[in-house]
């Protein structure tokens, strides 16, 4: 498969829901394809299709030692959070040159349609449950500077801008 381009930051796309996959077809199986690949391109440990222009709630996640071992998702909701928090620094590629520490919770459980199209609830802990939580926010409209104050996200959004105009 292929590796992806990105969207800008500023592309009204990133800033908007997905729409639900109704079915698992041999198409959505070639874009997670293209996801993974663009994902390890990256490289990084999770993809939501809005990040890279497919307006559908889709998306991968690898935070394995050994690559090799995503998991891809179809319309992902969180069922249960833990209460204990975990930060990690995040960055985006539709943000690039920029991160920040966001504190999420440290456990989740997920259910989503699998690359079989059935419905799965799994337990995500440490990593691999802040990169779901990342996805499962781009799939909302949302990225993880909208978790920040308003000033910093303005000052890591201008640094963005600043850093790949040249």
């Amino acid at each position: 498969m292929a590796a992806r381009a990105f969207l800008p930051y500023a592309d009204p796309r990133l800033h908007r829901p997905a729409a639900p996959v109704a079915e698992i077809t041999e198409s959505v199986r070639m874009i997670w394809d293209d996801m993974v690949d663009t994902m390890e391109a990256m490289p990084g440990v999770g993809l939501a299709a809005p990040q890279i222009g497919i307006m559908m709630a889709l998306a991968v996640v690898d935070a394995s030692g050994p690559r090799g071992q995503a998991v891809r998702m179809a319309n992902p909701r969180i069922l249960h959070a833990s209460v204990k928090l975990r930060e990690h620094e995040e960055a985006s590629p539709n943000l690039p040159g920029v991160s920040a520490p966001i504190s999420r919770p440290r456990a989740v459980t997920v259910r989503f349609l699998n690359q079989d199209g059935v419905e799965e609830d799994r337990d995500f802990v440490g990593l691999w449950a802040t990169s779901v939580q990342h996805q499962i926010d781009h799939l909302a409209g949302r990225m993880y500077v909208d978790h920040l104050t308003p000033l910093r996200r303005k000052m890591l959004v201008a640094r963005s801008v600043k850093l790949h105009r040249r």
